[in-house]
């Protein structure tokens, strides 16, 4: 199995390394136990309601039991969808890497090369800890700025935890328009920020290193370790953002539950004309992922809010959060960085208002 590190050279500076290492694999025992987890898939409502209504004893009309319920189906549910899409994803990230991408975006057209960092950004793996490297990785070998941008906001923002927990909370045509929406977004926004030539933005270091140093063994991984690859992204990812999960689904059982139908859609309804702004400038200081702001957004709509609204406050706590702005801070200067959240946050709001015209 391939696997990527970011380390430093003599000189402090930032070098990234692959290497390839033998895995031991468990491909059989596992694979043996999911009829009995679509089983329990299909059967968490019924479930859920033989717990609450007949175990507990719950009134069927409190707004205690609506919250309960809401947190007793959605807890298990979001897990298990999560699991099952992290294990698919982490087979197909395995014929992936950041150098491959890279490769890959080398030498395309402003626009073409957009677009093709935004589709890579849904399926290659981003996270914080791997902001840097890969940012001076694209910047150094001659990848346009804009382009990078592309790939930085697609990733965290289209993420295939997001897109598939929405088809299975809500439909497939909520998850095509989310993505189909969030690439735009991501497209656009690099493109504006490759127009504006902000390369003197970005810190000087940034283009003096030599990024990478890559040491690969070439040779065919058997279809064994990718799927050990799909049990250890299960492992590595569902370890880090299951509490965020059960954070969100228990703010999203207490607005499910107590919060008025009335007071929702006022706030963030479509007759409301700042509920869009008012939601992005919510959102931006926020942090959460996707898999945590899917219960959230669940229980906003059920509430009355409408859907432009809420995405543009999920897009908003996705893909503008914080910690991935203070990372950013130490390869671009503050400049570029308000002029990304700028343009970012403009383009979620323009498919907020679209949104709630079409719905």
């Amino acid at each position: 199995m391939a696997e990527c590190c970011a380390k430093k050279d003599a000189t402090g500076l930032v070098m990234i390394q692959t290497k390839t290492e033998p895995v031991k694999t468990r491909v059989w025992p596992p694979l043996l136990l999911v009829p009995v987890f679509v089983l329990i898939y299909l059967n968490l409502e019924r479930g859920t309601n033989y717990l609450v209504y007949s175990i507990l004893s719950m009134d069927r009309n409190s707004s205690l039991t609506e919250a309960v319920r809401f947190f007793i189906f959605d807890t298990p549910k979001v897990l298990m969808l999560l699991i099952a899409v992290v294990f698919v994803v982490g087979i197909i990230q395995s014929y992936f890497s950041p150098e491959k991408t890279r490769k890959a975006l080398e030498g395309k057209p402003l626009f073409l090369g957009n677009i093709m960092a935004s589709m890579f950004g849904i399926v290659t793996p981003f996270c914080s800890c791997s902001a840097i490297p890969l940012f001076i990785g694209f910047v150094e070998s001659g990848i346009p700025l804009g382009v990078t941008f592309s790939y930085l906001i697609a990733a965290p923002m289209i993420n295939e935890v997001a897109l598939v927990l929405l088809f299975g909370l809500f439909g497939w045509k909520t998850a095509l328009l989310y993505a189909s929406t969030g690439l735009l977004i991501a497209i656009s926004a690099g493109w504006v920020i490759g127009k504006l030539k902000m390369e003197r933005f970005v810190e000087a270091w940034v283009y003096e290193i030599k990024a990478a140093e890559l040491t690969i063994e070439e040779r065919e991984t058997p279809f064994s370790e990718r799927i050990e690859a799909g049990y250890t992204a299960v492992v590595d990812i569902v370890s880090k953002v299951w509490i965020y999960i059960v954070i969100g689904i228990a703010v999203g059982a207490g607005v499910h539950g107590y919060v008025p139908e009335n007071f929702m859609a006022s706030l963030m309804g479509k007759s409301a004309w700042w509920s869009v702004p008012l939601a992005v400038l919510i959102g931006v200081p926020l942090y959460s992922s996707a898999a945590g702001m899917i219960p959230i957004v669940q229980a906003l709509l059920a509430k009355g809010a409408s859907l432009g609204t809420s995405l543009a406050f999920m897009m908003a706590v996705i893909g503008l959060s914080l910690p991935e702005m203070i990372i950013l801070k130490k390869v671009i200067k503050l400049p570029l960085i308000l002029i990304f959240i700028g343009i970012v946050a403009s383009g979620i709001m323009v498919v907020g208002y679209l949104f709630n015209m079409i719905y």
